[in-house]
């Protein structure tokens, strides 16, 4: 057999942390955005070798395997490392056919009686064709203990015919939407390829929780929001799931016509992470389906951590509009779910979230509706920003503190005395190298924000 090309070329990375181990991936693809084969690849299975080591040269390799990278998972590599010390950074690498891989960086989540802080990158929303990933090349910067990756980390959209200004900055892969596996899969090769994506994968574990966009815009559960073939939509959403799992490091695969999404990230006595799908079992006016709501609500109830945080992708305070209706697109279209929510919800809650291509900071405390908590909304990594009014917005949601309309990500430490969260922002995403600024920063109190910043 021929020599493989290189076939490391959609870099590495990690997730899923535990107190004991993590996930490690990797693809192999000599030819990314070959049109037939996935990857270029030939079809059959290929052993590749991991490596986990202590520091960053390989000196102390503590575990070595071997894992199969199959066609039919489009080469894909899914490594469960466990045994590990917990709160512990680790160095890992990939190598098959007497090739090796770039070098990541993973870290395992504290122990169940930790109290160390925690430092959280999160991020949402990067679509490809309009801009650079300077925001990820920032992140990697940061060499956060785990980076939240909130929703759109791929968007379905082919290329129109007549493009808006600065919508199409950046050349896709192909002109038409993706509606098949061969499609996803060429399109994630083409997000991945990117070297600011590849540093920030690197850089750190991710946590990843999808949106819309993975596989269509403003799908809900089995309708696709077109009006079209539900049995048509659902094949599409099974090759969008299944593409989806094959480029991020995730614990589980799809199984039948689902991959659950929705879990509980438990990190010391700091904080419990509880990652929720807003989009796969939504169904009438129910935003999370009965088996998640329920798992849910018994996960607030019986979290003791000191910050219960809901890491999810759609906006969950009230929002009103001066010239237009609430979105039904957000936790304002399903309020009986969010009273549910916050019902069960004691102590400090804070809710974080992706989706509207705008920074957003508020409370949600006080109503009759809504019990007490705060919410930290992430701007996009390069997906264009809707004209908005933040001024109006502001003195029309009292309860709503901060707006800032440039891309940008948040940077989170929880310890068991402060929550803080500092909102990171660029200028610009058409060109690279925008240096980062920190737009606000804010700290939990009582369930209200407080600006540290001013």
């Amino acid at each position: 057999m021929a020599k493989l090309g290189f076939p490391f070329t959609l870099g590495v990375a990690s997730g899923e942390p535990s107190a004991d181990g993590v996930i490690l991936w990797t693809r192999l693809a000599v030819e990314p955005l070959h049109g037939s084969k996935p990857g270029g690849m030939p079809n059959q299975v290929f052993s590749v070798k991991w490596e986990l080591a202590e520091d960053e040269e390989f000196t102390r390799v503590i575990q070595s395997g071997t894992a199969p990278a199959q066609p039919d998972w489009a080469h894909s590599v899914h490594v469960r490392v466990s045994g590990l010390r917990a709160w512990t950074e680790y160095f890992y690498r990939f190598s098959v056919d007497g090739q090796t891989s770039p070098v990541g960086r993973t870290k395992t989540a504290p122990g169940p009686d930790s109290t160390e802080p925690i430092k959280v990158a999160v991020v949402s929303c990067q679509r490809y064709e309009h801009g650079f990933f300077t925001v990820l090349k920032h992140v990697a910067a940061e060499r956060p203990d785990v980076v939240f990756h909130l929703g759109d980390y791929v968007y379905e959209y082919g290329k129109p015919a007549n493009p808006q200004p600065g919508r199409y900055i950046r050349p896709l892969e192909a002109t038409e939407e993706c509606r098949t596996l061969a499609a996803y899969r060429r399109r994630y090769a083409r997000y991945q390829l990117d070297k600011d994506l590849q540093a920030a994968h690197a850089a750190a574990p991710w946590i990843t929780m999808p949106d819309d966009h993975e596989v269509r815009d403003n799908y809900a559960g089995l309708l696709p929001g077109d009006g079209s073939s539900q049995s048509a939509f659902l094949k599409r959403r099974n090759a969008a799931y299944k593409a989806y799992y094959e480029h991020l490091p995730l614990r589980v695969r799809p199984v039948g016509n689902n991959l659950q999404f929705y879990r509980w990230r438990p990190y010391g006595k700091v904080a419990d992470f509880m990652f929720v799908d807003a989009r796969q079992y939504r169904k009438g006016k129910d935003m999370l389906g009965a088996e998640q709501q329920e798992w849910l609500t018994a996960r607030l109830r019986a979290s003791t951590a000191r910050w219960k945080v809901i890491a999810q992708a759609l906006f969950f305070a009230p929002r009103k509009f001066p010239l237009e209706p609430p979105s039904t697109d957000a936790w304002d279209g399903f309020p009986d779910s969010r009273a549910k929510v916050l019902a069960a919800a004691t102590g400090d809650l804070v809710v974080l979230s992706g989706d509207v291509h705008n920074a957003w900071a508020g409370e949600f405390g006080g109503g009759v509706e809504l019990g007490g908590g705060v919410e930290f909304v992430t701007s996009s990594v390069t997906s264009r920003p809707p004209a908005t009014d933040g001024t109006a917005m502001l003195a029309l949601n009292p309860h709503l503190k901060f707006f800032d309309g440039r891309r940008g990500y948040l940077v989170v430490t929880a310890g068991m005395s402060d929550f803080t969260v500092d909102y990171r922002a660029v200028a610009f995403v058409d060109q690279p190298g925008a240096p980062v600024v920190t737009a606000a920063g804010f700290r939990v109190v009582d369930n209200k924000l407080q600006r540290t910043d001013l």
